[in-house]
């Protein structure tokens, strides 16, 4: 979480049936972010994700590789469509990001637990992305796989 900056209270919410609709839809993953050390939320969730068959392309302009896939400096240089960006940065930087993912024809902009950013929400809704803020991809899924508690 990302304690530097005033923490945002997300405008909107996201049901558990989109974020179950969204996470069955999607196949690709850019984690914009993403650490290449083990021990970050960011990787964890990298490798989580891959484990459950999503192709993730890492974001991080200071690494050439993470996880054994190759690793671009922004979205605009990664050449392949992207259903999803999920992102591990702070609040500050999510409108670039999330231009960058409309401009991109990402689908998906879903800020991890911690990032919240209203500005980045409402412009990249309004240009018809799907966005989920304030939630970990990781957890939803695992509760998704668990299916609902009896």
């Amino acid at each position: 979480m990302y304690m530097a900056e005033v923490c945002e209270i997300p405008a909107f919410g996201t049901t558990s049936d989109e974020i179950k609709e969204i996470l069955t839809a999607i196949k690709t993953v850019a984690i914009v972010g993403l650490s290449p050390k083990g021990d970050r939320d960011s990787n964890q969730v990298a490798r989580y994700l891959l484990d459950a068959g999503y192709e993730v392309i890492p974001v991080n302009p200071n690494c050439g590789e993470l996880l054994g896939l190759k690793c671009y400096p922004s979205l605009s240089e990664i050449p392949e469509s992207v259903d999803a960006v999920d992102i591990f940065r702070k609040p500050s930087v999510v409108l670039e990001i999330a231009k960058a993912a409309v401009k991109k024809g990402v689908k998906i902009i879903w800020m991890q637990e911690g990032i919240v950013n209203n500005e980045a929400a409402d412009m990249a809704r309004s240009a018809g992305l799907k966005v989920i803020m304030n939630k970990c991809m990781m957890k939803e899924h695992m509760k998704m796989k668990q299916g609902p508690i009896k």
